[in-house]
């Protein structure tokens, strides 16, 4: 059998490595690593056999259920005050077929196919009470078959300073982390009715694994299939990838409308109990995606925005979609009121994603201004042009990173005059940089680093859970306009939790990256952040990063990890 240990960032491709390679990437027997205080450190087991085996990870009793097999245990051991999670590494399909290394599994026990590599995620959390030393650590690995003794197969020692730097919680982060909710997806995935407390109860796990990431923003959905499914009705094997609002709709006998808020606010609370308080983004008042030859256009005919009502009207015993303007109007001042007698209305974004006309997006914006004064307005910018005109009505600016990298310097000019934040965001593009399977796993934890280069706020990102169908088996939706991972960071797990990714990982240590940077530069150490930047990143203006330049990703910054983690290990 071969073992051996790895970096966080390894990746693994099924079926890519000879048996020889296979020898070489095991070939690492001793790892050094780094962390600081309420921060963890992560490294990979890997192992391969030249016969199938039965790897566990758990002390439970374990026969396999067809014969006599070997059954390899891995066992953890360390002296540093940490919380030890170990978790197998599972497969995802990506576009081009191949089965590469990305979610991390619930379950303790997999069979490893012959001269196949088997990784296992190690990691280490510290907290604020852990203290700062040098603390030794043991990976031995034990295998028997039926009745046999255990025995001890080998070892693997690695070492774990524990720096004197405490990071904020995770609630506290500096770094502006946006990704948005899509959770009538996690309904569909687990079978549960909308907001309901089974689906609440789901929904909490979910908010907590955004709240590790220091996530800012809660996604609140007020309107019908704001994005159409995603146009999904032009795939040839569509997926269901509606959203739909939170909020219940009344017409009474009178004709009266009344709104029921609770689950949007039960939302909000939840979210606020992770943390996650600084932001509630509004979706499906503004920019409302439109297919009007497929059928999906506006059903508000004197309204300029394709926004659709759905409520119950007691006196038929029917749904109907409102068809008034004066009721839409009446519907977004009772929303106002609604955030404004919650305290909450400061922190209300109205989001526009993408828009394309600036006249029409002007004109959508005026007609929500003139019966809800009060909401202020973050736009996801896909069009340098949007970037050229006067935007006095917008609080928070989201370019996507081709036109950060396009009008940067009229960016950082104009970052003092924005009310709001200054984020960036990714989506099916660029190629690079990205977080699809596909992509090189330093890329997800560049996210952060870039913004610090850049001065700007944060990031965001439409996909958390934006499954296909069948996203464990197929992820890849839409090829290859979408790349596989486009659409998630996590995937839904049987037991009603989030199952993690490498990427969900690869992001978190970046972000984590990001806060040591601001500690280092509050403490007079600027001068190590910049040489940190220095070394990761080749490029000398930003607008290498558009297409039009024609840059390789490794013209334009580090993909080896090693750059990276000089940051704490230098401390």
């Amino acid at each position: 059998m071969h073992f051996g240990l790895a970096t966080m960032f390894h990746k693994y491709v099924k079926g890519s490595l000879t048996w020889e390679e296979v020898r070489q990437v095991t070939a690492t027997k001793r790892l050094d690593l780094a962390c600081c205080r309420r921060d963890s450190v992560a490294f990979q087991v890997l192992m391969a056999a030249d016969e199938a085996f039965l790897l566990t990870t758990s002390t439970d009793p374990l026969f396999w259920k067809g014969g006599p097999l070997t059954i390899v245990r891995l066992e953890i051991d360390t002296d540093a005050p940490v919380r030890t999670e170990v978790r197998l590494i599972g497969l995802i399909e990506d576009d081009d077929g191949c089965l590469k290394s990305d979610v991390l599994l619930e379950q303790s026990t997999v069979f490893v196919e012959r001269r196949h590599l088997q990784q296992v995620w190690v990691e280490c959390e510290t907290t604020d009470a852990s203290q700062p030393g040098v603390y030794s650590g043991m990976v031995r690995i034990y295998a028997r078959t039926l009745f046999e003794d255990e025995r001890l197969l080998g070892e693997c020692p690695f070492s774990l300073t524990i720096k004197d730097y405490l990071l904020p919680e995770p609630s506290q982060y500096r770094f502006y982390l946006d990704l948005w909710q899509h959770n009538s997806n996690i309904a569909r995935k687990y079978d549960v009715r909308l907001w309901s407390d089974e689906h609440f109860a789901i929904l909490d796990r979910y908010l907590h694994s955004l709240a590790q990431l220091g996530q800012k923003a809660v996604s609140v959905v007020v309107s019908e299939i704001p994005w159409s499914g995603q146009h999904s009705h032009r795939d040839p094997e569509p997926a269901d990838l509606f959203e739909y609002s939170m909020v219940r709709v009344t017409r009474r006998g009178d004709g009266q409308f009344v709104y029921d808020f609770s689950a949007m606010d039960r939302y909000v609370a939840l979210a606020e109990r992770y943390g996650i308080a600084e932001e509630i983004e509004l979706f499906g008042l503004l920019n409302i995606w439109q297919d009007p030859e497929a059928g999906y256009g506006s059903v508000i005919a004197d309204h300029p925005d394709g926004v659709r009502i759905r409520y119950y009207d007691s006196g038929s015993g029917t749904f109907r979609f409102m068809r008034r303007r004066e009721d839409f109007d009446a519907y977004v001042r009772a929303l106002q009121a609604h955030f404004i007698e919650k305290g909450w209305i400061d922190r209300v974004r109205v989001l526009a994603d993408e828009p394309k006309e600036f006249a029409v997006f002007k004109e959508r914006v005026s007609a929500l201004r003139q019966v809800a004064p009060c909401f202020r307005y973050k736009i996801a910018i896909a069009q340098t042009a949007f970037l050229h005109h006067n935007l006095s009505e917008i609080h928070d600016y989201v370019p996507i990173l081709q036109c950060v990298a396009a009008e940067y310097e009229q960016l950082l000019e104009r970052k003092p005059q924005i009310p709001g934040k200054l984020l960036y965001y990714v989506c099916c593009h660029p190629d690079f940089p990205n977080t699809f399977i596909g992509s090189p796993p330093v890329e997800c934890r560049l996210i952060p680093w870039l913004a610090e280069k850049w001065k700007l706020d944060g990031f965001l990102r439409w996909n958390y859970t934006v499954w296909p169908e069948r996203p464990l088996e197929k992820l890849s939706y839409r090829a290859p306009v979408w790349k596989a991972g486009d659409m998630n960071f996590v995937y839904p797990g049987a037991t009603g939790k989030p199952l993690l990714s490498l990427r969900y990982k690869w992001l978190q240590r970046g972000i984590r990256d990001y806060e040591l940077m601001q500690l280092l530069k509050e403490s007079g150490q600027s001068d190590q952040v910049e040489r940190a930047l220095n070394r990761v990143f080749l490029f000398q203006d930003a607008s290498e990063f558009c297409p039009e330049a024609k840059k390789r990703r490794a013209e334009l910054y580090s993909l080896n990890p090693a750059d990276y983690d000089r940051l704490i290990l230098e401390l």
